[in-house]
């Protein structure tokens, strides 16, 4: 039992947001951002622990599938609410694209490389020699759907909008994606933590407990998204901060740390397949499902069905995230992350931020998509591997 507790500590951690949503007492915004956003948090570490224990019940390619969009709802949750209101309140459709492509580069340009360096240090600290990140043959079926989301999403930036038409595509590849990960073998998962408490449990107790959690974690998202969302507008203005900015990362890194730690976790102890195999789903589903369901939930929120317009800002954004998003494709084409590559992959996330001039992150987005451009020509050769393992036994 000497775990349980930690379960007990997420759920009072978001305790002041449930009173404060049901009181309806009005706090100071960079306040609420700290109590909703804690709830944010607890509400992903739930996810992320019952997700995990449900590798015991699930084939093991569609667990971490599932276990990757239960881990970013969150996220999902905060930029789905700025999408829903567009239609009303103009100016969250910038944030919704803020938000998303604030994830999606934030998952590639620190988490991979913060799995894969822990991996290496781990290694190191056991007295073996570092090394990367090897990826099992299993994982091609990710990367074949992330190369496929990837070369379509360089057309969104000529269109300057989501429409419909991306929505279709994008939540097509998803189920795509979902269909064929389900045919795969179960293995039996390597747990760690509360996730381990949970998965020990006889199996009647484990899915009660597992489904149990999920739906605290799904009340608590649908509880605190919104106001979390509000307070990081608010907050922004209120301290004559880019509001834009805050959005753009300070949602993604709240929702999205526990994901990061349990995956950091696995590759310090060695499992580094599972760590970045995490990871890796995690980017197609937020390139494909949360790119796909801006549009919807524009749409359904009353906004024009012609979709969200993006303006100059937020195209430069998207084509820094779709050329980032080829590269990551490329350097994975080989099934490892090497350290060089990881250390490449932060320094040039980092790079974006001394500097705010549309051309200089044009450039970066030209030398993200010439680099990726040249190791898929250097690797080309892995390219066929990729439909043939995705689709065996389709054909």
């Amino acid at each position: 039992m000497s775990r349980w507790w930690k379960i007990a500590l997420a759920i009072a951690a978001a305790l002041p947001a449930v009173f404060l949503r049901f009181s309806g007492v009005a706090i100071p915004p960079p306040l609420a951002i700290a109590v909703f956003g804690g709830a944010v948090v607890a509400s992903a570490f739930l996810l992320v622990w019952a997700g995990e224990a449900a590798h015991h019940d699930i084939s093991s390619s569609l667990a971490t599938a599932i276990l990757a969009v239960i881990a970013v709802l969150p996220e999902y949750a905060v930029d789905l609410y700025f999408a829903f209101t567009a239609g009303k309140i103009p100016e969250n459709g910038h944030y919704a694209a803020a938000n998303m492509t604030g994830s999606n580069r934030l998952l590639l340009g620190i988490g991979w490389p913060f799995v894969a360096l822990l991996f290496a240090w781990g290694l190191w600290k056991r007295g073996e020699r570092p090394r990367g990140v090897e990826l099992a043959g299993s994982r091609r079926t990710e990367l074949f759907f992330l190369g496929a989301a990837s070369l379509y999403s360089l057309v969104i930036p000529f269109t300057r909008r989501l429409a419909w038409y991306d929505a279709a595509v994008l939540l097509s590849l998803f189920v795509a994606y979902l269909w064929i990960a389900a045919r795969g073998e179960q293995h039996e998962p390597e747990l760690i933590g509360m996730a381990k408490q949970l998965g020990d449990l006889p199996r009647k107790r484990r899915r009660v407990a597992v489904t149990s959690l999920f739906l605290a974690a799904a009340f608590l998202v649908l509880l605190a998204a919104e106001p979390f969302a509000s307070a990081l507008v608010e907050g922004g203005k209120a301290f004559g901060m880019d509001e834009f900015l805050l959005v753009q990362w300070l949602a993604p890194i709240a929702s999205e740390s526990p994901e990061l730690l349990v995956a950091g976790v696995l590759a310090f102890r060695g499992n580094g397949d599972g760590a970045l195999g995490t990871l890796l789903s995690s980017k197609v589903n937020q390139w494909t499902l949360l790119v796909g369901s801006l549009p919807v939930a524009y749409v359904a929120g009353g906004g024009s069905a012609a979709g969200i317009a993006l303006d100059a800002r937020q195209t430069e954004e998207f084509i820094l995230t779709a050329s980032q998003t080829l590269l990551g494709f490329a350097v994975l084409l080989d099934l490892r992350l090497a350290i060089w590559e990881s250390v490449a992959l932060l320094v040039l996330f980092a790079a974006q931020f001394p500097f705010s001039q549309t051309r200089v992150r044009l450039v970066l987005s030209a030398i993200y998509a010439a680099i990726a451009l040249f190791v898929i020509v250097r690797r080309r050769a892995h390219l066929p591997a990729l439909a043939r393992e995705t689709f065996a036994g389709f054909f």
